[in-house]
């Protein structure tokens, strides 16, 4: 009985050492999960803080990369193409101060303000339209619309405003005549030539059409008319686009096709090199139709001989060998060339008892 015994509180002490044993293990089990569990959301806790982190510096980056109010100045004139309204206003100035009328200095105001604001308009909503294009090209993608600099939206009201402020101030301070051209030369620019630049190498002769306007509007201006001078400065503008633009257009040729744009120096290269070196050569006779107008005395057309005589031989060059090099001499050299003309025309202006 005694053995009995022993052997039946053995066997209990066992049994609740293996229950002591059994609710350890449930109670260190709980614990792990339950550790588990708070690790868990720990980590949660932690990755979803990162994610508001994350967020948050975007936010920032976001808020730091937008326009500030006094960044919008510089904006408008990436927008508004400054350097080509610079030259658009120049060239208006230069028909202005060539008509054969006493110098209004409010009127030259008004006028070349009116001008620019239609420079600005135009070059605006060219770039509206074009910013899937520009995005692809080296040369355009870094424009305020293209890094989203600027909204659209606050580009084309920018566009339509200062159109509208630049028509309506030729009209009502300067002369109807004036306003139709500048409001003309806008439609022309935005809904034929810019549209135009993706289906047909026509779109060089229409803009420069484009360039060609502003001298007759700085001459509407103070004559009210068109008359032989303003269409001869009109003439020596509109030919010596072709040499200008055919030659940057054949040195960057690749990036116009990556845009998607129909360029002479892609399609026609042949076509291109010709056309350079015919409105180079055709400067020459239109310099010399100045005096025969009355525009200027005959020292122009002696004076602008010389300059005109390199162009050629720069077209002449670049017909006979088009390469990058050729080109970029051609190009580099009409930046000058413009400039010298105009100056030599306002030195030979033909002076008469009005003026």
């Amino acid at each position: 009985m005694f053995l009995v015994r022993c052997l039946q509180l053995i066997s209990q002490q066992t049994f609740n050492r293996q229950v002591a044993r059994l609710s350890i293990g449930i109670v260190c089990l709980s614990n792990d999960r339950r550790s588990t569990a708070i690790n868990s959301a720990l980590i949660r806790g932690h990755a979803h803080s990162k994610s508001n982190a994350s967020i948050k510096g975007t936010l920032d980056a976001l808020e730091s990369n937008s326009l500030k109010p006094w960044q919008l100045p510089a904006c408008y004139m990436k927008l508004s193409k400054w350097r080509l309204s610079a030259l658009v206003v120049l060239t208006t100035m230069g028909g202005y101060v060539m008509a054969p009328v006493a110098m209004d200095y409010h009127l030259l105001l008004w006028t070349l303000a009116g001008t620019g604001l239609c420079s600005a308009s135009a070059n605006t909503i060219n770039q509206w339209i074009e910013v899937p294009f520009d995005s692809r090209m080296t040369r355009t993608r870094n424009r305020p619309l293209v890094q989203k600099v600027i909204s659209p939206t606050h580009a084309l009201l920018f566009g339509a405003v200062s159109g509208i402020v630049g028509v309506a101030s030729l009209v009502a301070m300067v002369n109807p005549l004036t306003g139709l051209i500048g409001g003309a030369n806008i439609l022309l620019y935005t809904a034929l030539y810019t549209p135009m630049k993706r289906y047909s190498i026509v779109n060089t002769w229409v803009g420069s059409v484009v360039g060609a306007l502003p001298p007759v509007m700085g001459w509407t201006a103070c004559m009210n008319t068109i008359d032989p001078g303003a269409l001869v400065m009109a003439a020596i503008l509109y030919a010596w686009q072709f040499p200008h633009f055919n030659a940057l257009s054949w040195s960057v040729r690749k990036d116009y096709n990556r845009g998607g744009y129909k360029m002479m120096a892609l399609s026609h290269p042949d076509l291109c090199k010709r056309v350079a070196l015919r409105y180079s050569l055709a400067l020459i006779p239109i310099c010399t139709a100045a005096p025969l107008c009355d525009l200027t005395s005959w020292w122009f057309a002696v004076d602008s001989l010389p300059v005109n005589g390199y162009l050629l031989f720069l077209a002449w060059k670049f017909y006979q060998d088009a390469n990058y090099k050729t080109a970029r001499k051609l190009f580099r050299f009409s930046l000058f060339h413009l400039p010298l003309i105009m100056a030599f025309l306002f030195i030979n202006k033909k002076w008469t008892e009005n003026n």
